[in-house]
């Protein structure tokens, strides 16, 4: 194998939490590894260490130019095999077209005809987290070839103290705040993929972590749109935190890599922050397909916490406002001394 492509053309969080695979396939074969995805989350691609080329895909909105533009990029890339980790018929018909000897992908919907290799998942069952499941078709993949896999381990993003050291002064300095301070980043966005706690709730958990860490300074992160939001819990909270907005999806990975502890509901940041492995405290509503096992970020062992709503095993519970906060807090509490005292 000199050339495997992947395809993971669908949101943030979904595209972080295939790292794990892009690293186990660089690992044990040492293969050109050529990911395609979407103009949201190439600058993302290009940071992973485990990708050495990102092909834009230009999405099923884009003109019929563009869409022969990739199918020519992909006939000519001379793939020896194509692993889609996220499966539709778009995606299945293009790799077919494209003439991929091998087409692997998990055995779900009517697309699957069109591959020649199919992994049995049941990933609708959320039996385990996503990356598992990405993890599985890697192996499989692996296996096949008779190639023993290289089991990576987080954290799958990392930024040299060298490079970090400066941009955390500038950064402090832009913002008006302490270089050296313990930063508490929280992130109240949710760029509307799963349910998420309300400003009043982000503001509350702020209050109470703030007075049990004087030392933390609080910063809100915000994504494109979601400055008014954070300004809003910013303001509600009055514990003095400021709101770093309009950064460059690469200087928000570089905030990110700064916070001593990362604060926020099942959204992209989330599982940028848990690849850095910089602990993390995740919201989620109590859904199968949504729940804290099957979006477990990448954080290693001890290093992040989960919360949902109350509710007995196999409930579906979607409303966050349920969610305690005062209980999660003094959850918080002794576990996040370590990382903000």
């Amino acid at each position: 194998m000199k050339r495997v492509l992947v395809v993971r053309n669908d949101k943030i969080g979904d595209f972080m939490l295939a790292w794990p695979a892009f690293a186990m396939l660089k690992a044990s074969l040492g293969c050109e590894v050529v990911a395609l995805v979407p103009a949201y989350t190439r600058e993302l691609a290009e940071l992973c260490p485990s990708i050495d080329r990102v092909l834009l895909d230009p999405g099923k909105e884009g003109t019929p130019t563009a869409q022969r533009a990739l199918l020519d990029q992909l006939k000519s890339g001379r793939f020896d095999a194509v692993i889609c980790l996220f499966s539709n018929f778009r995606n299945a018909r293009l790799v077919w077209q494209a003439g991929i000897p091998q087409r692997w992908a998990p055995a779900t919907k009517l697309a699957q005809v069109l591959y020649n290799h199919r992994v049995t998942q049941r990933r609708s069952r959320s039996a385990k987290p996503e990356y598992e499941y990405n993890l599985d078709l890697v192996r499989a993949f692996l296996h096949h070839h008779g190639v023993t896999p290289v089991e990576p381990a987080p954290p799958y993003l990392r930024f040299e103290a060298a490079e970090l050291a400066p941009f955390r002064a500038e950064l402090a300095a832009a913002l008006g705040i302490a270089a050296e301070r313990p930063w508490l980043l929280v992130h109240a966005g949710s760029g509307g993929s799963a349910n998420n706690l309300s400003a009043g709730q982000y503001a509350q958990l702020m209050q109470a972590l703030c007075s049990q860490f004087p030392a933390a300074q609080p910063v809100l992160t915000a994504g494109p749109g979601e400055a008014a939001l954070a300004e809003q819990v910013a303001a509600e909270a009055g514990v003095g935190a400021v709101v770093a907005r309009d950064l460059p999806l690469p200087a928000f990975c570089r905030l990110l890599a700064c916070g001593s502890l990362f604060v926020a509901g099942s959204t992209g940041p989330l599982h940028i922050a848990a690849a850095l492995d910089v602990p993390t405290v995740g919201f989620f509503p109590l859904r199968r397909s949504a729940t804290p096992r099957r979006w477990r970020p990448l954080n290693s062992e001890g290093r992040h916490l989960a919360f949902h709503p109350p509710g007995e095993a196999g409930e579906q519970v979607e409303d966050m406002s349920r969610v305690d906060v005062t209980a999660v807090a003094a959850a918080v509490t002794p576990w996040a001394r370590t990382f903000l005292s």
